[in-house]
């Protein structure tokens, strides 16, 4: 299926040079990919637990300890850090023992290890080809990369919110990643299965591009559709998956 907005083919829209992506749910598949990992600890450890639970608990973290430190109330910590804590927080709530001090160092960084959506990959070489792509995420530069690495996600540059020391939807990494690739706002795209990060884009005078992932939680009914998903929102290209982006960029 295409989903394509009139403004996708809005001649008087230049076309980006540079397409930058969110990641979390939008490139990878974060919850199946940490479930697997936690299944493989606890068959390595005979540690018990609801792993679906603590996934998705762990996800329910991720806003409110970033935004712990957008406000001040906490001194600057890479996501990596706030993930270690907050899966911490979350084994403790949900009664987990045996986990040890090391095995939460492996766990914490399962988000290097998450696996992409199916049509992901090809989707970004396709681009790639053409554009300038890379990702527009609250990871830090080493987590981007190790995923990048472990997904095979192509990317050209891999900026990360320890560059600009900001988490989204703070103007200044939308606003600072154009100025580290020296392009005006409006000739970068991010594209996102989120519209509240599309959003946040836009008010910064970037393209956008808005595609669905409606397995990220777990499948339909598990959580609503994202809004982005309506094409009242106005993005400037509404597409299927990453391929359709693709064939919509012309690459």
């Amino acid at each position: 299926m295409t989903a394509t907005s009139a403004h996708a083919e809005d001649a008087n829209r230049p076309a980006p040079k540079a397409v930058l992506f969110d990641t979390f749910g939008t490139v990878v598949d974060w919850r199946s990919s940490l479930i697997r990992q936690f299944e493989v600890f606890a068959g390595e450890t005979g540690v018990a637990g609801n792993w679906a639970a603590v996934a998705d608990a762990w996800r329910r973290e991720y806003a409110p300890s970033m935004n712990r430190v957008r406000v001040g109330a906490s001194p600057w910590k890479t996501l990596d850090q706030l993930h270690r804590e907050s899966l911490a927080t979350v084994l403790s709530e949900l009664g987990i023992a045996g986990v040890r001090p090391d095995d939460l160092d492996r766990l914490s960084l399962a988000w290097h290890r998450l696996s992409p959506w199916p049509d992901a990959v090809e989707g970004l070489q396709r681009l790639k080809r053409r554009y300038v792509i890379g990702p527009l995420s609250n990871g830090n530069v080493a987590l981007l990369v190790n995923m990048a690495k472990f997904a095979q996600l192509p990317w050209d540059v891999v900026p990360g919110s320890d560059i600009f020391r900001h988490y989204k939807p703070d103007p200044e990494i939308y606003l600072g990643v154009c100025d580290l690739l020296s392009l005006a706002p409006h000739d970068v795209m991010l594209a996102a299965a989120h519209g509240s990060d599309l959003a946040a884009a836009r008010s910064c005078g970037l393209q956008t591009a808005y595609f669905p992932r409606p397995l990220e939680y777990g499948g339909p009914g598990a959580r609503p559709l994202d809004p982005g998903s309506a094409v009242q929102q106005d993005w400037d290209i509404l597409a299927s998956d990453i391929e359709d982006l693709a064939t919509q960029l012309g690459a």
